[in-house]
């Protein structure tokens, strides 16, 4: 079946605690998958990075808007080499920024099975706190002023309409769409030096199908470079002092399936009747079809299963038996299951009378299209015509045996 991507907008800060140049920076991203029975077609990871920084600190309404939220990485420092000139010929000797706002995928990997999923993600924001010698009065050129040329992005860069600042300083935002280019920014004057103690950014995220992913924790990385023609590209006169020439993503997602199912009370007892009950051969020695049972249940489903089943009694084949110790005689018993719409095989068919047998053969696996919450599904038992003869045949007899059905998450 088409693999679903779900989108999570998030913000991530890097502040000014120093570390050594040769150090990455590095941030762990968590998220989480539970089912949710108030929105079972909600099917998508929930992240669970603790937020920091600009969102919580500085524009707490904006960013809920926006969808997004922001974490704070210590250690980056970058600054200007040489002195900025007005209007540089070369954007690369002024302000600029490229970031890596095309998607790229990374694997993660269940720690237990092996099992590898697919994640994606791009960089979809920048900024920084930022210091100008002689002042951020330098910014302004005619017709703009210094405060509206970092409130407002260059293109392709688009406006948070955020900016908080002072003679000196200023904390800038910008959204960076999907394959953008260089957002640059040129001085109305020569700028002495300009300095980077902040880096700001939101990054996006496509991730799998959690319905498809078995439980437990899935870990990945990426990396991404820094520096003049690396993967976040500050131009030719800006050096990175603190935090190496690389940053460091750390992946786990943890998935929290529910595979739930529930019988009525006196349903694990199973009784096989003909169809309108024993009246008929009672009173006019009619001998019945088929003796059976429909037997439902109620079944919560985020996660692949198979189904098989434990006998007691068998014949050393795929059908369970049930037994009559007076004669020493033994009956094969029947046994499907239909379950609920959104339950398909592996096929994507649906699941009507599908034979349960104790190899597992044919139910091998069963996909949930959407989060099932207590949905009803049938176990049906049956035994055949030419076998309830044989039951009938003689003195009173009792046939019985117990028969275990078995729903396992682990495929």
């Amino acid at each position: 079946m088409l693999k679903k991507t779900r989108q999570v907008l998030l913000v991530a800060v890097l502040g000014g605690v120093f570390a050594l140049p040769a150090q990455a920076l590095t941030q762990d991203i968590t998220a989480v998958f539970t089912p949710d029975p108030a929105n079972p077609l909600k099917n998508e990871f929930i992240n669970t990075t603790p937020p920091s920084g600009m969102c919580p600190w500085h524009m707490p309404a904006r960013c809920e808007q926006l969808k997004i939220f922001s974490i704070r990485v210590d250690g980056f420092l970058a600054h200007t080499q040489r002195p900025i000139s007005p209007n540089p010929r070369d954007p690369r000797q002024g302000a600029m920024w490229k970031v890596p706002s095309e998607w790229r995928s990374l694997q993660v990997t269940h720690k237990r099975t092996g099992e590898v999923a697919t994640v994606q993600m791009r960089i979809a924001a920048l900024g920084h706190a930022t210091s100008t010698r002689p002042g951020t009065h330098a910014w302004a050129i005619p017709g703009s002023t210094w405060q509206s040329r970092w409130q407002t992005a260059p293109s392709p860069c688009q406006s948070t309409g955020f900016l908080t600042a002072s003679s000196r300083t200023a904390l800038f935002f910008w959204l960076v769409p999907e394959n953008a280019g260089v957002c640059s920014r040129t001085p109305g004057i020569e700028v002495d030096a300009f300095q980077y103690s902040n880096f700001e950014f939101a990054y996006a995220l496509k991730t799998p199908n959690p319905l498809s992913m078995s439980s437990g924790q899935y870990t990945g990385s990426i990396k991404y470079s820094m520096g003049p023609g690396g993967d976040f590209d500050f131009g030719d006169n800006v050096a990175v002092l603190t935090g190496g020439a690389e940053f460091i993503f750390n992946f786990t997602l943890d998935v929290q399936h529910t595979l739930k199912v529930e019988v009525p009370p006196g349903g694990n007892r199973v009784e096989l009747i003909p169809q309108g009950g024993w009246q008929a051969w009672l009173q006019r020695n009619r001998r019945p079809e088929r003796l059976f049972r429909d037997q439902t249940f109620n079944i919560s489903a985020s996660s692949r299963f198979k189904m098989q089943l434990d006998c007691q009694y068998s014949d050393g084949g795929n059908q369970c038996l049930l037994y009559e110790p007076n004669s020493g005689g033994a009956v094969p018993l029947n046994i499907s299951v239909t379950l609920p719409s959104g339950l398909n095989d592996a096929t994507g068919q649906p699941v009507s009378r599908r034979p349960l047998l104790r190899d597992g053969s044919g139910t091998e696996l069963f996909q949930p299209g959407h989060y099932l919450d207590r949905k009803p599904g049938q176990l049906h038992f049956e035994i055949t015509r030419e076998h309830v003869e044989e039951m009938l045949t003689g003195v009173a007899k009792t046939y019985s045996g117990n028969v275990t059905v078995i729903w396992n998450s682990e495929i």
